[in-house]
């Protein structure tokens, strides 16, 4: 090989080593970034689910798919009763997590052990429930104002020309389902209340079914949760009164959807569960990555959207994903 070979190849070597050790430089400091962008968070996310509400079930996958975006190892845990509730609360206290996600649905069990995470530093945020602690406490809140959501319920029966309707209430002290109520009743004040047992399903109906025996006058239903209107609905049409008593409902499921869509619930109120989930745990990763402020410090507001029959088509297919 000639003299002027030896160096076009020698040439071509000493380039591609360079290149190779740039690129393999360039592959390094794109790992190193990614792997130094924080330290992966614990958050407790900690809600007064009752077993077998369907509702929490959106909840946590919006909380999940956050949690899996960001690389947080998400904790969560429910307990209906406020005592045991605010009990977990203080386990994730003791355990030092880096935030708290919280329901604030019972405000006087809840209060104190929330101001304990303050103290301790852990920033808390709430979702769904106890939109008036939240805001005493200075923390920030996802979800719907309930009284609100009521009084839509309210004037979109008023306006349909119902006049006694019976709202259910499924978890006893929770201070927001109270609200939604109380909304509808000084819309329409012959609205009665019909506390149930949430928890157990035959119970439930069974007293669905005695309330609108004796209410003979009822000319509507309104379930505080998906499953409670559906099963609301089940009983209003195996006592044959579809045509007198009109069906509604707070919150989705795909089963509800297509009761909308098959016209045999009205209408219901949509808070968006999947989006207080997601954005509880965005908001405390943003907290520890910028201390960035989410509504700046104001209530976020996930809803309350009314879904007739016009909208339910084309939310469908999110029902059934169980996101909606």
């Amino acid at each position: 090989m000639s003299k002027k070979s030896w160096l076009i190849v020698l040439v071509a070597i000493l380039v591609g080593l360079a290149g190779g050790f740039l690129w393999g430089n360039n592959k390094s400091s794109t790992k190193t970034t990614t792997e130094t962008t924080g330290k992966r968070l614990k958050i407790s996310f900690i809600t007064h689910a009752g077993p077998g509400d369907t509702f929490w079930d959106i909840v946590r996958k919006g909380a999940e798919a956050s949690a899996k975006k960001s690389n947080v190892d998400l904790r969560y845990a429910s307990d209906p009763d406020g005592t045991r509730q605010a009990q977990l609360v203080q386990q994730a206290i003791d355990a030092k997590v880096d935030g708290i996600v919280v329901t604030l649905s019972k405000p006087d069990a809840m209060k104190d052990v929330v101001m304990k995470a303050q103290k301790a530093g852990i920033p808390v945020v709430a979702i769904n429930g106890g939109i008036d602690l939240a805001k005493e406490l200075g923390i920030t809140f996802f979800g719907q104002e309930d009284y609100s959501a009521g009084k839509a319920v309210g004037e979109k029966l008023k306006a349909l020309g119902i006049q006694n309707p019976i709202c259910i209430l499924h978890e006893q002290g929770n201070v927001g389902n109270e609200a939604r109520c109380q909304a509808i009743i000084d819309v329409l004040p012959n609205t009665k209340r019909l506390y149930v047992p949430g928890t157990d399903m035959a119970q439930t109906k069974s007293q669905i079914t005695a309330e609108l025996q004796t209410q003979t006058d009822a000319d509507a239903i309104v379930g505080d949760g998906a499953p409670y209107s559906v099963t609301a609905q089940k009983v209003v049409e195996e006592l044959g009164k579809t045509k007198q008593i009109t069906v509604a409902s707070f919150d989705l499921s795909a089963e509800l959807t297509q009761e909308i869509i098959d016209g045999k619930v009205a209408f219901t109120v949509d808070q968006q569960p999947y989006l207080q989930g997601y954005q509880a745990v965005d908001a405390l990763w943003l907290h520890e990555n910028g201390l960035f402020t989410l509504g700046g410090g104001n209530p976020v507001a996930t809803g309350p959207a009314i879904i007739t029959k016009a909208e339910a088509a084309t939310v469908l297919k999110y029902s059934n994903e169980g996101i909606r």
